[in-house]
Formats: C-alpha cells, structure tokens, sequence
C-alpha cells in the first residue's frame, strides 16, 4: 500500500503544478486583458485548491499510517528533529504544504466574494502564485542535499 499511495503522491503533484500555472496564466491574461470572468475561471479557480486537497489527503495517510519516515518521528520526535532528513518529511514538507493550501482556499474564498471580474483575476493570480511558490519551495525536488530528494517521477 505505502508503494502505491507514494506514487500516487508524487504524480499528483504534477498535476497540482499544472493546473497552479494553468490557473496563474489564465488569471493574469484575464486581469491584464480586463476580461470577463467566466465559468471556466470560476472552474479553474476551484480546481487549484482542490487538487491540493486531494494531495494533502494522500498526504495525510503518508504521515500518519504509511510512511516509515514520518511514522518513526512520531514515535520520538525529539531525535527525528536531529535528523535533517526526518525532520524534513515530518516538520517542514507538511508545514508547509499547509500554508500553501490555506493560501490556496483564501484566494478562491476572497474570488467568490467579488463581483468585479478584474479584481477576481488580480485576486487569484496573486493567492495562486504565492500558493505555487510555497509548493515550489516545498517540494522533495531530486537535486535537495541531505537525501531529502525525491525522484522527477516515481514509476512506483
């Protein structure tokens, strides 16, 4: 199980990055170009957040059943925090994972409460490229140190 849920966590991830720039490109032409937002804006800027949505519940299930890494630091924190590797997976990934989600979720909550289509636009570009950043920033990308790196593809 822990194999397949990995690589389904690792694949996901570029979809949560495609559809993040997808959003970011969309959103910018729309608020320079002073577009009308639409129901495929609308679509897209549900989607972003629910994309990592589901990445935080593969996510979830990672830490706290499946993942030995993450499982062992629960059980003594205090040496995982020793460990640059373990301290990663089990403090800075998933801290900030969540950032970027909250930021994610209060851009496509402050989009829905304007009427205004260029301010939609401005709005989501802004939340979903802070968002794509953290993500960027917090991704186990091959080439980290200390073998927090994570292959560009897992094939399982």
């Amino acid at each position: 199980m822990y194999p397949l849920i990995l690589t389904l966590h690792s694949w996901l991830r570029w979809v949560v990055v495609i559809v993040g720039v997808i959003a970011i490109a969309k959103f910018l032409i729309g608020w320079l170009g002073k577009k009308e937002w639409g129901t495929r804006d609308a679509r897209l800027a549900s989607l972003f957040p629910i994309t990592i949505d589901i990445q935080l519940l593969l996510g979830l299930l990672l830490y706290f059943v499946l993942s030995p890494i993450t499982t062992g630091a629960l059980r003594d924190f205090g040496a995982a925090m020793k460990n640059s590797v373990v301290r990663y997976y089990s403090v800075e990934h998933i801290l900030m994972m969540l950032i970027a989600l909250i930021v994610a979720h209060i851009g496509s909550m402050m989009i829905k409460k304007r009427n205004d289509s260029t301010a939609k636009f401005r709005i989501g570009f802004i939340f979903f490229v802070l968002a794509l950043i953290i993500i960027f920033l917090s991704i186990p990308w091959p080439f980290l140190t200390a073998g927090s790196g994570r292959p560009w593809l897992r094939l399982g």
